[in-house]
């Protein structure tokens, strides 16, 4: 039986949403329909800091709030945000 049918998408978000990282692209993996939750922005906000989006708009490179939240998170992984005047990074890791 496919688990996917049986709950809302807004369920199976918040159930990711509350497991890792690593854990939603796991579940990426086992089929469309799952994958399609694990990838949807509603799963990767949960996995930002809640004031993300001040912290991006006040940084040099607001446009990164345009990218989906998962690139977002990815991006951020890699390239860390200077703020509190280069004291305190924004990082995903």
């Amino acid at each position: 039986m496919d688990f996917t049918k049986l709950l809302p998408e807004e369920c199976m978000c918040l159930i990711l949403s509350l497991t890792s990282p690593r854990d939603a692209c796991r579940a990426a993996l086992v089929s469309p329909a799952l994958r399609s939750v694990a990838d949807s922005d509603a799963v990767w906000e949960r996995f930002l800091p809640t004031d993300y989006e001040e912290i991006i708009s006040n940084s040099s490179s607001p446009s990164l709030l345009s990218l989906a939240k998962k690139d977002l998170y990815v991006h951020l992984s890699f390239h860390p945000i200077l703020i509190e005047n280069g004291t305190m990074v924004l990082s995903s890791c």
